[in-house]
């Protein structure tokens, strides 16, 4: 058993007892600015979490205006892989709502490190140094005074639930794969998305 000192006040923490309440960090690293955004949630990071975040980022930046193209690089996780159909079902919904080519290139299992976004895990993992994570406001204000090449991320906090188990359904996404272009040889690796294909399928849908 461990003992921290907080204000006037002993808290005991168990060295392996992290208790029931927790938040998940999901982030992006622009690579085109360096600005990096970090968003918590007590809920589930869910497919539908991940695009979500997404398009408010890509709004949120004025990427709306000029331009045409988002390449992703993710690390090819349960939730966000290219065969996990809510993932590439919003993905193509994003991708036909905004006029936005979308390239999925993900990172094969165990070279995830290689992902420039795996630098910011380190550096806040770095940056609160075993600290006492015990509110969520100590975690968000660690989180905000961290520095990447210089700069503040932006934190936030959502409290919206998300449902878990969400899928399409499979003579649905059939469907849509006829939308997915996947590289010969690399077709779970990098996915190719175009809006007026996926906008095409979209619409067939619901024929199906």
């Amino acid at each position: 058993m461990q003992r921290y000192f907080k204000g006037n006040h002993h808290v005991k923490a168990g060295d392996h007892d992290f208790g029931g309440d927790y938040v998940t960090p999901f982030g992006i690293l622009d690579l085109t600015n360096d600005n990096v955004e970090i968003i918590f949630s007590s809920s589930k990071v869910t497919a539908d979490f991940m695009v979500d975040f997404i398009e408010s980022y890509w709004l949120k930046s004025g990427y709306l205006q000029g331009k045409d193209t988002l390449i992703l690089n993710a690390d090819n996780g349960p939730e966000n892989n290219s065969h996990r159909t809510q993932f590439m079902k919003r993905m193509m919904e994003f991708s036909a709502k905004y006029k936005v080519k979308v390239l999925l290139a993900y990172y094969p299992p165990y070279h995830s490190k290689y992902n420039p976004v795996e630098r910011i895990w380190g550096g806040l993992e770095k940056h609160w140094n075993g600290s006492l994570l015990d509110s969520l406001e100590a975690v968000l204000g660690f989180a905000g005074s961290m520095t990447w090449k210089g700069k503040n991320p932006l934190i936030t906090y959502t409290d919206k639930l998300y449902e878990t188990g969400i899928k399409v359904e499979k003579k649905v996404m059939k469907l849509y794969e006829t939308a997915i272009k996947r590289a010969y040889g690399l077709e779970s690796w990098f996915v190719t998305l175009y809006p007026r294909k996926c906008k095409l399928v979209l619409e067939k849908e619901i024929e199906v």
